[in-house]
C-alpha cells in the first residue's frame, strides 16, 4: 500500500480513508477564486454501499489500497447463494444475491464476472457490460407506430421487464445493458 497525495485520485481507485475502503466514483479538480485548489472526489463504501464526497487538497495524504481483479465462473444458484469459480485454481467461493444486487437476474450459467478482492475477502463484482436475452412477452405494434420513436413493455427470459422498440417481438433475441438494465440493440 502506498501513500498518495489527495489530488491523486482518481476514478477507480479503492483508498482506505475514515477506517474503511472507498473506491473513487467520480473525481474533479476544483480552483475556487479564494483559497487553495483541490480534489473533488465522490466516493462508495466498499463495504456498506454509502456515498460520500470529500475535498482533499494536495496536502491530504491517504492510503491507496491494492485490489485485486480476477475472473470466476458463474456455476449455479443454491437458495441466496451465489456460487462462482476461480478460473486460476477452480476454487469455488459463494456469494450472498444480495452482494450482487438486482443484477443477479443477469446472471448465466458459465458468465464469466470479474471479482474484486481485498486481502482475498470479495468486496465487488463486475458483470459483463451487456447480455444476450430473448424476449417472451412484447405488446403487439401497432400499425404507424413507427413514425415516431416509441418504446413498448417487454418481458425477457429472465423475468425482467424493459422498455424495447416497436418493431421487437416475442421470441426475439436483444442485447441488455447489465448497468442499466436497458435495451440495446437486437441481437445477430
Amino acid at each position: 500500500m502506498a501513500k498518495i497525495s489527495g489530488s491523486d485520485i482518481r476514478p477507480g481507485m479503492v483508498i482506505e480513508y475514515d477506517g474503511s475502503l472507498w473506491a473513487a466514483i467520480k473525481s474533479g479538480a476544483v480552483k475556487p477564486g479564494k483559497g487553495p485548489a483541490y480534489n473533488q472526489v465522490e466516493l462508495k463504501n466498499l463495504l456498506d454501499g454509502r456515498k460520500l464526497n470529500e475535498r482533499f487538497g494536495s496536502s491530504d495524504r491517504v492510503e491507496e489500497t491494492e485490489v485485486e481483479r480476477r475472473q470466476f465462473q458463474f456455476l449455479y444458484r443454491q437458495e441466496e447463494q451465489l456460487v462462482f469459480m476461480d478460473t486460476a485454481n477452480f476454487d469455488q467461493i459463494e456469494l450472498a444475491s444480495e452482494f450482487v444486487g438486482d443484477r443477479t437476474a443477469f446472471l448465466q450459467d458459465g458468465m464469466m464476472v470479474q471479482v474484486q478482492l481485498h486481502q482475498d475477502r470479495p468486496i465487488g463484482i463486475k458483470l459483463p457490460d451487456t447480455v444476450v436475452l430473448e424476449v417472451v412477452e412484447a405488446e403487439a405494434s401497432l400499425k404507424g407506430q413507427t413514425a415516431t420513436s416509441s418504446y413498448k413493455p417487454a418481458k425477457l427470459e429472465n423475468g425482467l421487464r424493459v422498455l424495447v422498440p416497436a418493431f421487437i417481438s416475442a421470441g426475439e433475441k436483444i442485447i441488455v445493458s447489465t448497468d442499466e438494465a436497458a435495451y440495446v440493440k437486437r441481437a445477430d
